[in-house]
């Protein structure tokens, strides 16, 4: 077993004190709320079915299916036909123009998401679609269009042809969970997993404005996970993000996942354990531990592993259906958080099956790394009543929000250490399937938080995609 780092209890609740400037007193910072300000439909007709427990077209792990640039929000889903399409809109607007990506979605497998992407070098929008461990479908549009959204008219004549490389990189026949993230220098990178589920490593490949470069693979499949029912020789790492701060540092969350369930008590749970975390200071190219030493370089023999020492931040063994790729967020101090959720052990040491054990006695909590640079972890007192994911967000005040399954948003502050955890929307008249898709470029751009959501339906009846919007505190 690697050496694990143990918790601290959650941090006992505290109110920061007004500060004085000058001599008088200013107005305490504002805890979270939110302020709905309007709901605008993108598609009513919608593609609709259920795999995975979860739908294609709000997956939760998308990065992104919705996000915010210069003065317009942008959306991307599949219709109810199955082609792709991209919707922009100004923001404050209710109505939403699209275009067809000129591909149509293969399989139903709802692990076949779109997301999203900016490369500021040269102002195009880039899409990476329909993969789930075998291969893909890139468009990018013309160079300027997302520089210039109120002189560019939105058409399929400023998107290129779909490819099946990345204008011809191909990075991997097993392709799985793109992920866009802008460096600070304005280049866009690729993150992606190679391989399988229980045996995959993950990727970064890199866009400067000319060309796509694969910088290589940077976490290992490899080495020996035992438990106290068994042991594993494979398996994968999945994120629960890759995020740049405000300060230029690459963040990382992630839990393990094992091929091998013998590691588990009980064949109707899931493999996942622990809470690791990585993150690194050259653009994604060496890897460091929450110590930060050496843990992985990109591209090279030494890859961030199962064994090595320092990256677990919250030990869990298999046995909790711990949930994979959930949320993270970076403070205005550049600490890291995170929402992890399982089935605690008040409920038993052993689930039995996955998604009806979290969804019976599923609950989400808050980690994070305190200035003094202890882990903190806080249960978020709402049940999940859902087996998926829930979402996370920072306002301008450094407030947290999670956004849980079927829309309901809760809120800490951090005047409390975040131990003020309470409902602030209930989710009522959404009528939301499950997971929904964050817009987590926007908050901090005008304060809103701005969530896409697909109603409940049956079968595979469409049904309507919308966008819900909350003004969160100024």
């Amino acid at each position: 077993m690697h050496r694990r780092t143990l918790l601290a209890a959650a941090l006992a609740g505290t109110v920061v004190t007004p500060a004085l400037a000058s001599g008088t007193a200013r107005a305490a910072t504002p805890g979270p709320s939110v302020t709905r300000t309007g709901t605008t439909t993108l598609d009513s007709q919608a593609l609709f079915f259920v795999s995975y427990d979860g739908l294609v077209n709000n997956n939760a792990f998308q990065k992104n299916g919705l996000l915010t640039y210069k003065g317009h929000q942008y959306a991307a889903w599949y219709t109810a036909d199955r082609n792709a399409v991209v919707g922009r809109r100004a923001l404050g607007s209710t109505t939403w123009s699209t275009v067809k990506a000129g591909h149509t979605l293969r399989y139903d497998d709802s692990h076949n998401v779109i997301s999203l992407g900016v490369s500021k070098t040269d102002g195009r929008l880039h899409l990476n679609m329909d993969s789930h461990s075998d291969g893909f479908t890139y468009v990018k549009s013309v160079a300027g269009l997302m520089d210039d959204p109120a002189g560019l008219s939105w058409t399929a004549s400023r998107f290129g042809a779909p490819q099946s490389t990345l204008d011809g990189l191909a990075p991997t026949s097993q392709f799985t969970y793109p992920q866009f993230v802008a460096t600070p220098e304005g280049r866009l990178q690729l993150s992606y997993r190679a391989g399988v589920s229980g045996n995959g490593r993950n990727a970064l490949a890199e866009y400067d404005g000319t060309r796509w470069t694969a910088l290589g693979e940077w976490s290992s499949s490899t080495g020996t996970y035992t438990s106290e029912h068994g042991s594993s020789t494979a398996r994968n790492m999945y994120l629960h993000g890759i995020d740049y701060d405000r300060f230029g540092r690459l963040h990382s969350f992630f839990t393990w996942r094992e091929q091998n369930g013998a590691v588990m008590c009980s064949g109707g749970g899931i493999t996942n354990h622990d809470t690791g975390y990585v993150h690194s200071d050259d653009r994604g190219r060496t890897w460091r531990n929450d110590a930060g030493t050496v843990v992985g370089v990109t591209g090279g023999a030494d890859k961030v592993s199962v064994n090595d020492a320092g990256l677990v931040v919250d030990p869990l063994n298999p046995d909790h259906s711990l949930m994979n790729q959930e949320s993270q967020f970076t403070d205005s101090a550049g600490r890291p958080h995170a929402i992890i959720s399982y089935v605690p052990g008040r409920f038993g040491q052993c689930t039995t099956d996955y998604v009806a054990d979290r969804t019976r006695n599923g609950r989400a909590f808050h980690l994070r790394r305190d200035a003094s640079g202890t882990w903190r972890k806080t249960e978020i007192p709402v049940p999940l009543n859902s087996s998926q994911r829930t979402k996370l967000i920072l306002d301008r005040y450094d407030n947290a929000y999670a956004i849980l399954p079927f829309g309901r948003i809760a809120g800490a502050s951090a005047a409390s250490g975040y131990t003020d955890w309470k409902v602030l929307f209930d989710g009522s008249g959404l009528n939301a399937f499950g997971e929904v898709v964050i817009d987590e470029t926007r908050v901090a751009q005008d304060g809103v938080l701005s969530f896409m959501y697909q109603e409940k339906s049956t079968g595979t009846t469409p049904s309507p995609l919308r966008v819900a919007d909350f003004r969160l505190p100024a």
